[in-house]
């Protein structure tokens, strides 16, 4: 039997360039979100072709429109990173953060079934072991999972859509917070958010989230202080990094 008569019939297309470039969107989200490329660092288009296992030109175009959502810069020739995090772009960040973030959260309150609440309590206890364990890889997404869980129940795409472009901005550094003291401390806000979340109180849900928000932006804000999100360390890292992995 040839190979043409064996696949006819079947429900199946070739795959376009769009489904490629947005499966390596995707990707590349994923990564930004989850530390894969973390402030500092540079990678080029041919590295992540070759870890993709496809060509440049829809890594290209991913890149393009994660560089028009501030998720990403050019940094050189071929080569991208995380943006630069100025004290006035934290402090925007975090006042859009509150705003958005409360709103949806306030939304969720009464939309929130019980089996949402229960995987936010097991959420709280992933979080809590990764931070004794001080184990970033696995506090992040348990961290991220917790806020969006909340976010999804909130029932606006639009409003999600929204907070998940916070997120590709600011993410990155949030995720540097397991580098100072006082990481996990967060966990004590989500607990009161999901003890809160449980009564239908959607005033002190939305209270323990600004918390929440506001104490990894005073952590974010104090490390640009001390240097260690300074502009001057970010570039003297990138010298000194290999631009691919």
């Amino acid at each position: 039997m040839g190979a043409e008569s064996a696949t006819r019939g079947l429900p199946y297309a070739p795959v376009s360039r769009a489904t490629i470039q947005d499966h390596v969107y995707g990707r590349l989200r994923e990564m930004i979100l989850t530390g894969g490329i973390e402030p500092g660092r540079t990678v080029t288009i041919q590295s992540l072709a070759d870890a993709f296992g496809v060509s440049a030109m829809p890594v290209r175009e991913a890149l393009h429109r994660l560089v028009a959502e501030k998720a990403l810069t050019v940094v050189a020739g071929r080569s991208v990173g995380i943006p630069f995090l100025s004290a006035e772009r934290l402090a925007d960040l975090c006042r859009v953060r509150l705003e958005v973030e409360g709103t949806a959260v306030a939304w969720a309150t009464d939309r929130l079934e019980s089996g949402d609440l229960d995987i936010l309590g097991g959420l709280i206890e992933e979080m809590e072991a990764a931070a004794a364990g001080k184990d970033r890889a696995r506090y992040v997404p348990a961290n991220r999972e917790f806020h969006f869980t909340i976010y999804r129940a909130a029932g606006s795409e639009t409003l999600l859509a929204v907070i998940e472009s916070l997120w590709l901005q600011i993410g990155p550094f949030i995720n540097l917070i397991g580098t100072v003291d006082g990481w996990g401390v967060g966990n004590e806000q989500h607990r009161l958010m999901r003890a809160a979340l449980v009564e239908r109180n959607s005033k002190a849900s939305r209270a323990a989230l600004r918390r929440d928000i506001t104490d990894a932006a005073g952590m974010l804000e104090r490390m640009l202080e001390n240097g260690s999100l300074s502009k001057n360390d970010k570039e003297a890292a990138i010298r000194k990094l290999v631009k691919a992995e």
